[in-house]
C-alpha cells in the first residue's frame, strides 16, 4: 500500500467518542488507543467525549460535531454489539446522509483474521453527514487498534495511493 512522495501529509481533525455506561476518561483504554494513534500519525484531536449507551445522547453528540466545521471525522468506540444496550449503529443511522458499507465489511474481514467467526457480532458502521466522516467501532482496545492500523492509517492519510478519504473531503458537500 504505497505512500506517495509527491503529496504532503494533511492532518485530519478527528473527534473521538466513547459510548459506554461505565467508562470515564481515567479508564477509557479504547479511546486512549485511538487518541494515541491519531496523534502519533500527525492528526489533530479535535474533541473527545464519553456518552451513555442512549440513542438520543449519541445522536446529540454526533450532530454537534457534524455541525462543527473544525471537525472532519468522528471515530466512536463502543455500543456496536448485539445486546439491548448496544445502540450506536442506530444512532449513527439517524444522522448519516450516506453510508459507507465497505468500512464495516473490511473491518469484519480484518477482525476475522484475528478473532475468527466471533467478528459476526460486530456491527461496525461508517458514513458521511454534512461533509463529516463518521465511523463506529466496537469497544475493545484490539478492535480500535486493528481499525487504525489496518484502515485509518491508510485512508486518513492524503499520501496513500491510489485513493483515500482525505482527498474526497473537499467534494463531500457537492450537489
Amino acid at each position: 500500500m504505497p505512500i506517495s512522495d509527491k503529496r504532503s501529509f494533511l492532518p485530519v481533525r478527528i473527534a473521538i467518542l466513547t459510548v459506554s455506561d461505565t467508562r470515564t476518561l481515567a479508564d477509557d483504554r479504547s479511546g486512549d488507543t485511538l487518541v494515541q494513534r491519531l496523534s502519533d500519525a500527525g492528526h489533530v484531536l479535535a474533541d473527545r467525549a464519553i456518552v451513555k449507551d442512549v440513542i438520543v445522547s449519541i445522536e446529540e453528540q454526533l450532530r454537534a460535531w457534524i455541525d462543527n466545521p473544525e471537525i472532519d471525522c468522528v471515530i466512536s468506540t463502543g455500543g456496536t454489539g448485539v445486546t439491548g444496550r448496544d445502540v450506536t449503529p442506530e444512532a449513527f443511522a439517524k444522522v448519516m446522509e450516506k453510508e459507507i458499507p465497505g468500512f464495516g465489511e473490511l473491518f469484519r474481514w480484518i477482525s476475522f483474521q484475528k478473532i475468527g467467526p466471533s467478528t459476526i457480532q460486530s456491527r461496525a458502521v461508517a458514513g458521511v453527514a454534512n461533509g463529516t466522516y463518521l465511523f463506529a467501532l466496537p469497544g475493545s482496545t484490539g478492535a480500535c487498534r486493528d481499525a487504525w492500523d489496518e484502515i485509518f492509517q491508510h485512508q486518513l492519510d492524503y499520501r496513500f495511493m491510489p485513493c483515500n478519504f482525505v482527498e474526497m473531503m473537499p467534494r463531500l458537500l457537492e450537489t
